[in-house]
């Protein structure tokens, strides 16, 4: 892995940290009522949510990922599971009063037990089966392109849940005022950048399997 690979690695944790959901209202609202360390309690265990969905799609995924190298045509697969789920992302219409509700079913307790919100925190991420579905696409699209060697895959998505933690921090000691920012428009604004994100990656690991890889990196860097 060289410096492009971990930057554009922690970028994805970065955005990823904004992705609107119950995880996101739960973290803030866990940081207002409960403090900062209960919230980086619940966050180390949506963490490992994450991290248990990237082993499930890497080594689920591990024969397709073979098969990939050998035939770029499957870049495919991994490009539609990016854009459906950026669609789902961009279409989804959901406002600040619902999103709050919906982190309303776990409820945090009066006296801070940092085990009992570590494992929510695990749980709430790891019952959203489109946590999975993106992770899927993620470990699809870079697989390939870091030529199947676990020990840079690894590194790579480590160096994710390192930016999505650090943003995540951010966000806890930053929790009242990003709770009166995130009006309904905000959301919307922020789940329809997010799905086009998703889309424009998904349409680039299709071109993938259909350029070759120089004519189709010379593209993309002269469009940074």
């Amino acid at each position: 892995m060289d410096f492009y690979d971990f930057k554009n690695a922690f970028f994805i944790g970065f955005f990823m940290a904004f992705m609107i959901g119950p995880v996101f209202f739960m973290l803030i609202q866990t940081s207002i009522i409960k403090g900062a360390r209960a919230a980086i309690a619940f966050d180390l265990g949506v963490i490992l949510g994450d991290l248990a969905f990237i082993l499930i799609a890497y080594y689920g995924s591990r024969s397709l990922l073979e098969k990939i190298k050998d035939d770029p045509r499957l870049f495919f697969i991994g490009g539609l599971v990016l854009i459906i789920y950026g669609l789902i992302t961009y279409l989804e219409k959901e406002n600040k009063k619902e999103a709050l509700a919906s982190v309303n079913i776990v409820n945090v307790p009066i006296q801070n037990n940092y085990l009992k919100l570590f494992i929510k925190g695990f749980f709430l991420n790891f019952i959203n089966v489109g946590v999975l579905a993106f992770w899927l696409g993620i470990v699809l699209l870079i697989g390939p392109t870091l030529k199947m060697n676990q020990t840079a895959i690894f590194w790579y998505f480590g160096t994710i849940l390192v930016g999505y933690f650090m943003t995540d921090l951010g966000k806890i000691f930053l929790a009242k005022q990003l709770k009166s920012k995130m009006t309904a428009p905000v959301i919307l604004r922020v789940k329809k950048i997010m799905g086009i994100l998703l889309i424009v990656s998904g349409v680039i690991l299709m071109l993938k399997g259909f350029i070759p890889n120089e004519k189709l990196d010379g593209f993309i860097q002269m469009s940074e």
